[in-house]
Formats: structure tokens, sequence, C-alpha cells
């Protein structure tokens, strides 16, 4: 089957790999749809991930498909259902898993990080992983369960109240996703915070109340013209050392900032606790997808989260490298592969 090998740093090979095998309590699933997420590209980079990455590895964690094969033990799915995955596989046994915090799993399984993912013809899983589609939801919108997922549980954590005022900053899909889940929320005003106009200009139609240039603006004078006085909540999506460090500046009194963009490991930022102390502030960060994954895709199926608008491309297997390793494309919005193509 065709597939996009990572080998190492700056090293991603297209070729043709085996097939993978199925378990009795697996299933193969036919890759229809698999997203591009900033975790390739820091793997792409030589950095690590949320998981660690031990070469040659089939990348891809944000997938869906049509099932081809059901192992001997699956019994609640069928050839030709519609479905998506949860890339984390958590033991069940361990010590976090039984003290319900399962995404910190010693030994968890990560499709697409720590074995064979996405970027490929098929891929199998574990029957726990496998969610069928809505009747609704196309395979490109399914691929995006699993960072709607990430993004929901960042979003509990941010605790945001009907009638909060809200910035997000970054308008790339993760910013454009909760930008909308902060208004589902109840969020009384959301601002954005995006460089690109093409960008905010799509923050606009889903929901922003106000977007600003943050280069050539005036940050905070913007905000209070819009009547942003009391910023409840600031999510960063960026993942920039500065971009925290502004988070932190123009957050309220009690409020939380989430740091949801993921940095380089190494990378650090410059904080002053009395800035911390004086406001009150609560600096929060959010990792992987833990049950959340059903919500998602209900949320994506109902219609009321858009997860198309901000998808640049659909590509096939050859062009996978080329996005990872150039940032001016990936600054045109998200970029979806399918093997098919």
């Amino acid at each position: 089957m065709k597939s996009a090998v990572f080998y190492g740093k700056h090293d991603l090979r297209v070729e043709e790999h085996e097939m993978p095998e199925v378990g009795a309590q697996d299933i193969l699933i036919q890759v229809k749809a698999c997203g591009v997420c900033g975790t390739d590209v820091h793997i792409y980079e030589g950095d690590k991930g949320a998981a660690e990455v031990t070469p040659p590895t089939i990348l891809g964690h944000e997938f869906s498909g049509v099932i081809a094969k059901v192992g001997s033990e699956v019994k609640d799915y069928k050839v030709g259902d519609r479905v998506c995955i949860d890339p984390n596989c958590y033991c069940g046994a361990c010590e976090p898993c039984r003290n319900g915090v399962a995404h910190y799993c010693e030994h968890m399984i990560g499709y697409g990080t720590t074995v064979n993912g996405g970027f490929a013809e098929y891929c199998a899983v574990n029957k726990r992983q496998v969610y069928k589609l809505g009747d609704n939801t196309s395979f490109e919108q399914g691929a995006m369960t699993e960072p709607v997922a990430c993004c929901l549980h960042g979003l509990d954590m941010c605790e945001i109240r009907p009638g909060h005022q809200v910035v997000v900053i970054g308008g790339g899909m993760i910013g454009l996703l909760m930008l909308q889940l902060a208004k589902l929320a109840g969020a009384a005003k959301v601002a954005l915070l995006e460089p690109v106009e093409s960008k905010r200009e799509v923050g606009k139609k889903l929901g922003a109340d106000v977007c600003i240039d943050p280069i050539h603006d005036d940050v905070k004078m913007c905000l209070e013209k819009a009547g942003m006085t009391w910023i409840n909540t600031v999510i960063e999506c960026v993942g920039r050392p500065s971009t925290i460090e502004q988070a932190i500046d123009i957050a309220g009194n009690k409020a939380v900032v989430m740091m949801f963009g993921l940095t380089k490991p190494d990378e650090t930022i410059s904080v002053k606790p009395f800035q911390i102390f004086q406001k009150e502030l609560e600096l929060k960060a959010s990792y992987i997808n833990p049950y959340t994954q059903k919500r998602a895709l209900d949320l994506i199926d109902s219609g009321r989260l858009d997860v198309s608008s901000m998808v640049y491309d659909v590509c096939g297997l050859d062009k996978l490298e080329d996005i990872l390793s150039k940032p001016e494309l990936r600054a045109n919005g998200k970029y979806i592969i399918s093997p098919e193509k």
C-alpha cells in the first residue's frame, strides 16, 4: 500500500509498505482523509510532539475512512461503515488510567506517533478507538474530529461562562475552532488576533466580534474600543513564546490564560510573577483529548460547529512533505491528505 513513512528529521518518503495485520480486536480502515497537524510538523522538524516517535513510522493521527475488514472478536462494526478514530489508545490498567487521567497512560499507543497511522491507504486500529461518522459528516469533516476533541478538552479547562469576554490568539484551524467553541460556551464577546487578513475574514464569518491585526494594530486599544475591558479568558493557539507572553499581558483580573499552542520542547517564556500575582491569573495548558471524541463528533454532525471553512486544500500523499516543510503553504490554512488522490 502507498504510505508516507517518517525516517527522521526532514526525511519523509512516500513508498510502498506492507499491509497492516488485523488482530482479533482490530479494525482495518481504508483511509479517505487524514489531516495535517502541527504535531506532524514538529515531528518532521525533529522535535517531540505529544509522544515519542521511533522511525520508521507512518505518521498521521487525524483520519477517517471506511472499514475494510474486522477482526474475529469485533461485533459492533461491519465492513462498509464510515468511521473516524481517536488515535490515543489507553491501556486501562496503569495507575493514571485507574485514577481517571488516562491521557497520562504509561503504556499509551498513539496511532500516527508510536505506531503506524493514517498517512497511508490503510491503517489497522483497536476497535476501542473507532467511532461511526454521523449521516451529515463527510470524511474530511470526520478527519477533524480529533483536533476538535483536543480543543474541547482545552475549552473545558478554560471554564468559560455565559457573558464572558474571550480573546483567541491565532486564526489557524485550532484558533478558528476555539473561537466557535467559546461562542457556543456562552461568551458574550470573542476577539481574534491574527495577522493574515484572509484568516481574519474567516474569523468574522465564524462569529468573531472583533478581528485584530496584532502586527499593525494597537491590540489593547482595539479591545477597549470593542468594549472588551475585562478579558476573562485568553486562548493562545500559536505556540510561540511571544504570543504566550502577549496572552498573559492582555488577560484581565482573575482570568484564565490557556497555553494551547504547542511550542518547541526547549522554548521558554519570560514571566513576571508580580503580574500573575496582581491579576490572580491562572496559567493552564491542555494535553491531547481525554474523553471528548464523541462530543466532538456529535458537535460536527449537528452542524453547530464549522470544521470546513478553515480547510485550504485536499491533496495526495505526494504533496505531504512540501506541506510539512514549507510554512508559507501551511499559512494558507488546514491541509487534508487523501491517499486516493
